[in-house]
């Protein structure tokens, strides 16, 4: 029966470890039953308790214990040590969290606040400024420990960098400074945009929150101590620091690296075909001008296809781009892969 369950499970397209772990059952003793021809189920199970099981007077005294007044603030870690300078021993730490996870008791114990799981700050964009991204990075100087500071701020749906700075401070100012600067030149006042950050001095700074408010700016932040909650930002830095032209000696001056930074902006603007959005620039996908270059592209393809429809072994490469981005994406279990996915 088991190993008909098992064949009917496996046939209907689910995994045959899960399958026989629902039966509790190693998938290698399947396998050995079908060796073998078994015609029955060969397990016997444990044919007697462990001797060394705890007794019913010992399970109950060291709940007892553990949920006493003295020690129930207290995790088994702590509590164990201060028993045995009692002269007293009930168990092993690791007994007594086996004890008390069996009665449902391992609950948070103390007056900190429990971890909280905090879910991810999914934000999808289906157009030009709707979500942003922004971040600092260093900058080498020519004095050991001393930075300066790459101001960057990007627009999550057409990859566009929307606004750029180079300081030698990190500070909430000059980071309001290049938001204002930045939806002035996007001319994008009270449209619910989304600034996406992680948690930095900078980036929580008074002044910029004041600034947000101020410019109808909705505030996101990356969870505390997850690196991968601003993939865009950081991939555009490591955009910036391994081109080719990214200088192998640190920036002489601030004017120097002020310089650069915006050559870097004018290329990766106007002239990079990036393939996240279907290798157009992404000012030309800010600005809407992508339909058309993919549609010609199309049409080339078509063409060369007619001429010659031997050579294609499939179909014609369709030149898409994605429709929406999204920041950060909410993954669900056996989720359809589609072409959005893939680009977000």
């Amino acid at each position: 029966m088991i190993l008909s369950l098992v064949d009917t499970a496996v046939a209907s397209g689910a995994r045959r470890a899960e399958a026989c772990a629902r039966l509790s059952i190693d998938p290698r003793t399947l396998e050995r039953w079908r060796a073998s021809g078994a015609l029955e189920d060969g397990r016997r199970g444990p044919r007697k308790a462990p001797h060394n099981k705890l007794s019913n007077a010992e399970r109950e005294r060291l709940l007892a214990v553990a949920t006493s007044e003295p020690y129930r603030d207290l995790s088994p870690k702590q509590i164990v040590p201060r028993l045995a300078d009692a002269c007293d021993y009930v168990g092993s730490e690791s007994t007594l969290y086996r004890v008390l996870r069996v009665h449902k008791l391992m609950t948070h114990r103390g007056k900190a606040k429990p971890p909280v799981s905090r879910p991810r700050a999914e934000h999808i964009a289906s157009g030009p400024c709707q979500v942003w991204s922004w971040d600092i990075t260093y900058l080498r100087t020519p004095i050991r420990g001393q930075y300066f500071y790459l101001y960057l701020m990007m627009d999550v749906w057409s990859r566009k960098i929307v606004g750029f700075a180079v300081h030698d401070a990190e500070c909430t100012d000059l980071a309001s400074v290049l938001l204002r600067s930045a939806i002035e030149s996007e001319g994008c006042y009270g449209e619910n945009l989304v600034l996406h950050a992680d948690n930095g001095g900078p980036m929580k700074g008074a002044t910029l929150k004041a600034t947000m408010e101020h410019l109808g700016v909705i505030a996101s932040y990356s969870r505390p101590r997850v690196s991968d909650d601003n993939p865009f930002s950081e991939a555009l830095f490591r955009t910036v620091k391994y081109r080719p032209e990214y200088p192998n000696k640190p920036f002489a001056s601030l004017e120097e690296a002020r310089a650069w930074v915006a050559a870097f902006v004018a290329w990766y603007n106007d002239v990079h075909l990036h393939s996240a959005i279907g290798y157009v620039t992404p000012a030309a996908r800010h600005d809407g001008r992508d339909e058309a270059i993919l549609a010609a592209r199309r049409a080339v393809y078509e063409e060369a296809h007619d001429r010659n429809p031997e050579r294609w072994s499939g179909h014609v490469r369709p030149w898409l781009a994605p429709a929406t981005v999204r920041l950060n994406p909410i993954q669900t279990p056996y989720a359809n892969t589609t072409c959005e996915t893939i680009a977000a």
